[in-house]
């Protein structure tokens, strides 16, 4: 049997946030291809954290600049190495290399954390996101750990094309895999709540992920209070993992404007609401929230930020509105009009059924596998430029390492 370990920046946590959504995707994937699995982490489990176990896939804590780890991976001998994010791989990345040199190595950017950085700069110092922005120390991490991979998964069909014409980074080194879901994942139309039964708008998103609390602020401070004038009975229901105290404030019953928390089940929560608001202002990858959406039934009003490498916007499951002005009044639209709900409601699982469909994926992604697996010499051959910054990432990382690894020794 062949082994894959995962190497995590956190144990997956699918309730709280798409990241845990995406890698426990990743992971049934490989296990429907018969690969034995071992996850490892640094972090801490917590309550939220998904039972592995359950799934027979051996979970293990490793500790950085530690020779456990190299024990650790020795005996594990894997066929695949995935990296859950670069910054695993600038962690470990070396070791993989030193010890498992013929495991291939797949990078799962998530979404391109350079990418999300740039805009949040920008927005923050009210700026158009320019290459000067996207240039910054996060790209050169990121892009480096990159070409030290055989393959790099991008999410979204965005980032392909700026990695590729901005960065000219080289196609073959890329594997587009958005998030994707069973044709029976989603709810049939006969089973969904009706739109007569459905009430109130919401929102939902990790608090510990930038862009839903700037996107919550947005709600808070421009776009709610235009809605609520003209629905005046209508409240937004606020969900998200992690909320912060200062989240905790925005709370206002007069106003409707209701701080949940985390959601329990947010089948449950986009089952019964009637319109997802995700006025995003900065970020990158695919949105999971608006999937669900789409799944559940409930359509969307969202920016194009939001709506991002997904489809065309004429055909989206509601209304695509960068102005506050303008999204809610298309909020309101939507909430009020059942035939333009409706319609809004079908591209959803129009859009779904084609760009996010589980079949239309999996096969080409193992055919990828089998060609890196196949041809594993002449990938690393044309990757000169990766050997090169795998080098001197190798050299500088560990005599960092073993520095700090003798450090800890001599400490009391």
């Amino acid at each position: 049997m062949k082994k894959i370990v995962i190497i995590g920046t956190i144990w997956p946590e699918p309730s709280s946030t798409a990241a845990g959504q995406r890698i426990l995707q990743l992971i049934h994937f490989f296990l429907e291809n018969k690969y034995e699995i071992s996850f490892a982490s640094i972090a801490i489990k917590n309550e939220f954290s998904f039972d592995l176990e359950s799934l027979l896939i051996k979970c293990t804590q490793i500790q950085l600049n530690n020779n456990t780890f190299d024990e650790f991976i020795i005996i594990e001998n894997p066929t695949i190495v995935l990296f859950d994010r670069f910054i695993t791989e600038e962690q470990f990345g070396w070791k993989i290399e030193k010890y498992c040199p013929k495991a291939i190595r797949i990078l799962d950017s998530e979404d391109l954390h350079f990418l999300r950085n740039a805009r949040a700069n920008a927005f923050k110092n009210n700026e158009e996101c320019t290459l000067e922005h996207l240039q910054n120390d996060f790209a050169k991490r990121e892009i480096a750990a990159m070409y030290r991979c055989d393959c790099t998964l991008i999410i979204s069909s965005f980032e392909m094309d700026l990695l590729q014409n901005v960065f000219s980074f080289p196609k073959k080194s890329l594997h587009y895999l958005p998030m994707f879901y069973n044709e029976n994942d989603r709810i049939e139309i006969s089973n969904l709540t009706p739109f007569e039964q459905r009430n109130h708008f919401i929102s939902i998103g990790n608090f510990l992920h930038e862009p839903n609390w700037y996107a919550v602020l947005e709600l808070k401070n421009k776009i709610w209070p235009l809605i609520r004038k003209e629905i005046p009975n209508a409240k937004l229901h606020v969900y998200g993992a992690y909320i912060s105290s200062k989240a905790m404030q925005l709370h206002n019953e007069k106003e409707g404007f209701i701080i949940k928390g985390r959601a329990k089940n947010s089948k449950n929560v986009f089952e019964n609401a009637k319109v997802l608001l995700a006025p995003l202002t900065f970020g990158a990858g695919i949105k999971g929230k608006l999937i669900e959406s789409m799944l559940f039934g409930t359509p969307n009003i969202t920016t194009s930020i939001g709506a991002e490498g997904m489809q065309l916007l004429e055909n989206w499951n509601g209304f695509v509105e960068d102005n506050p002005i303008e999204f809610a009044n298309k909020a309101i639209e939507l909430y009020n009009n059942k035939e333009i709900w409706k319609k809004a409601q079908q591209n959803g699982f129009n859009l779904i059924q084609k760009n996010f469909n589980k079949s239309t994926f999996e096969n080409d992604f193992l055919n990828k596998i089998i060609d890196l697996e196949t041809h594993f010499e002449t990938y690393r051959k044309n990757n000169f430029f990766g050997q090169i910054l795998q080098y001197h990432s190798h050299k500088s990382t560990y005599y960092m390492s073993k520095w700090i690894e003798e450090k800890n020794k001599n400490q009391p």
